[in-house]
């Protein structure tokens, strides 16, 4: 499981995240939501270490975070940023191999070429494989990110914002995807998602923050109620039922 201990982060006076308790358990889904400047990302970059906190303690398996060598940590724990950088000149076959690279540091085998062939596959990215990033869409680009992360074969996939630029039919294959590979994989999917809809339908626990801290963790039905939902984002929203599905209305 993932066990976040009293995370506190603070730029000059202004806190990001302050007192941050929670445990995220093994398997499913976990969809970090809330408004912009909740501390969402801030909190998923700590439990990657992608930033450090100012206090508190984030273990993954036990292991701390901290201070666990970053090798080690690696094959335990995957991230998606929010923002990825990328050279052009990369095929999309060679981006999703570098997921391979705590195992083998760049030295690939047949069965590191054998997983790579079944990321491309699995996000449906096979035909475009020797093509370049910057020959690719938004939004194929972006699946060739999530590629190289489920290449990397961890239990815990971080994914910060994983929709962004896809567009509505990619949108629900990413997430028909993600929700496969938690239950077929036996993936811990942790992601932060603006979209509280996707939220409800394909997460197993929503996790919701405000103001730098949690104010809310549950299922689904837990927290799809517009009491909560009108606490968390200060603006009227009603939940209508939609084949059986929990759906927040607020446009």
């Amino acid at each position: 499981m993932i066990e976040i201990d009293n995370i506190s982060k603070q730029y000059q006076t202004t806190f990001v995240l302050k007192n941050v308790n929670a445990t995220i358990t093994k398997g499913g889904i976990t969809s970090i939501i809330g408004p912009n400047g909740a501390g969402k990302s801030t909190l998923l970059s700590i439990i990657s270490r992608l930033l450090i906190a100012d206090e508190g303690v984030v273990r993954v398996n036990n292991l701390d975070v901290a201070t666990t060598p970053s090798d080690k940590l690696a094959t335990y724990l995957s991230v998606l940023r929010q923002e990825n950088r990328y050279t052009s000149r990369l095929t999309v076959q060679e981006l999703v191999g570098f997921g391979r690279y705590p195992y083998t540091k760049g030295r690939l085998n047949s069965d590191d070429h054998r997983r790579i062939a079944e990321a491309l596959d699995y996000l449906n990215l096979t035909e475009f494989k020797d093509r370049f990033l910057d020959e690719l869409s938004g939004g194929q680009r972006q699946r060739a990110y999530v590629a190289m992360i489920l290449c990397q074969d961890t239990e815990y996939v971080l994914l910060d914002e994983p929709l962004n630029n896809l567009d509505m039919k990619h949108s629900v294959s990413m997430m028909k995807q993600l929700r496969k590979a938690a239950d077929e994989l036996g993936k811990t999917v942790v992601l932060v998602i603006h979209d509280i809809n996707f939220a409800s339908v394909y997460s197993d626990t929503i996790l919701a923050m405000k103001k730098g801290e949690v104010v809310y963790q549950g299922t689904p039905d837990d927290i799809m109620r517009s009491s909560i939902l009108e606490d968390i984002f200060d603006t009227p929203i009603k939940i209508e039922q939609v084949c059986g599905q929990n759906i927040a209305v607020y446009y």
